[in-house]
């Protein structure tokens, strides 16, 4: 009787793995689920202080509050050693074009020389840049790992958050209808 049991228990794995496999599609087709959509508890949020140096070397403004008032920005965090960055950079030199927005960048945890290069080389598509070389700042925006976009509207609210690299379909379907609602949500408020 025990060696069918431990027979058995192969397949009794497999169904489980099966079944998983089957809620998540079933999930994804029907509920509209993504499993590489993380949700952020600062959507509608304040965005957390910056007060980030500039990369040396490089003539763009130091990343602060003070860039976030009154206009929407669009916070690029990025890494010259990270792979989906360099496969993203031709999209965020496209939106660096788009005049409704200021876009900038945190540059996570690398080396100063590096992301230079990488940004001489490139384009940089950043009108501020901020040096984040332990990641204390990335922790604070919530960053699971580089690249992560974020939509901040005149009123300094996160509006919209996306994990990963982004493309043209991301750019279309999520970046650009976030920053019209941004746009739309009417002018700071007087504090």
């Amino acid at each position: 009787m025990r060696n069918y049991a431990l027979a058995g228990l192969p397949l009794i794995v497999f169904l489980g793995i099966a079944g998983a496999v089957a809620n998540t599609l079933y999930r994804e087709s029907v509920e509209g689920y993504s499993p590489a959509t993380i949700p952020s508890a600062l959507i509608g949020q304040k965005h957390p202080a910056v007060d980030l140096p500039p990369l040396a070397g490089l003539p763009t403004p130091a990343l602060d509050d003070s860039v976030f008032e009154n206009q929407v920005i669009v916070l690029n965090i990025f890494a010259s050693w990270c792979v989906p960055c360099r496969q993203e950079h031709p999209t965020l030199m496209q939106l660096s074009n788009d005049p409704r927005v200021k876009l900038v960048g945190v540059n996570y945890k690398d080396a100063p020389k590096t992301a230079l290069a990488f940004l001489e080389d490139k384009g940089n598509p950043f009108a501020a840049i901020g040096v984040d070389d332990a990641g204390r700042n990335a922790m604070d925006w919530g960053v699971y790992g580089v690249p992560e976009t974020f939509v901040i509207d005149r009123s300094g609210r996160i509006t919209h958050k996306h994990v990963g690299p982004l493309d043209e379909n991301s750019l279309s379907q999520e970046i650009n209808p976030a920053i019209d609602a941004a746009l739309s949500s009417g002018q700071r408020p007087d504090v």
